[in-house]
């Protein structure tokens, strides 16, 4: 349970007003025609962009298939579009999120790797948090034999304003179990995300 959750979410009617304010501050008139509907606009889109508050990521691997016919090799599903927002600036971080395992007696739908990487990033938070946040997820839930997360993405927060260095991005990665401890299954992992 987050800690909003606990709290009182404020309303809708209270979330436009904040909008409209920051439009004020901005030097903009919020009774302008072009922004009338800002106001409602930008908090559906907020409600949209941090659903990851609304789930618990970590349900999307409670379903699994045993019948593997002994496929006990690496798990790979690579570029899963990373939408998140830096918690210090509120600002977009956009990338690629690249989640691998090494099953034991189970594999997970592949699509709902990319639905626990969806819901982890639609929060605010730093990437580094992120990348942690999913391989633990899998590997708390699936108990695999190893869980690799690498993510490389692009901070607005450092692209559009600040230091202004368009094209940089940041790369983090997680490695648990054998991905972390076999230097040869580490290095499998790595060669399959890159080797795009």
């Amino acid at each position: 349970m987050t800690e909003i959750s606990r709290r009182k979410r404020p309303s809708q009617a209270e979330a436009e007003a904040a909008v409209r304010t920051l439009i004020e501050w901005a030097g903009d008139d919020p009774d302008r025609e072009g922004l009338l509907e800002t106001p409602g606009r930008v908090t559906r889109s907020y409600r949209e962009l941090f659903g990851g508050y609304e789930t618990d990521p970590r349900e999307y691997l409670a379903r699994t298939f045993e019948e593997v016919g002994g496929y006990d090799e690496m798990v790979v599903l690579k570029d899963i579009r990373v939408v998140s927002f830096c918690e210090h600036h509120m600002l977009p971080v956009i990338g690629r999120a690249h989640v691998g395992y090494l099953p034991t007696n189970r594999v997970v739908g592949i699509s709902k790797l990319a639905r626990v990487v969806h819901g982890f990033a639609r929060r605010l938070q730093i990437q580094e948090k992120l990348t942690a946040e999913i391989a633990e997820a899998i590997h708390d839930i699936l108990k695999p034999k190893g869980v690799g997360v690498l993510i490389e993405a692009e901070h607005s927060c450092m692209t559009m304003r600040g230091v202004n260095t368009p094209g940089s991005s940041l790369t983090t990665s997680t490695l648990l179990g054998e991905l972390r401890d076999d230097p040869r299954t580490r290095q499998e992992f790595l060669e399959l995300v890159r080797g795009r």
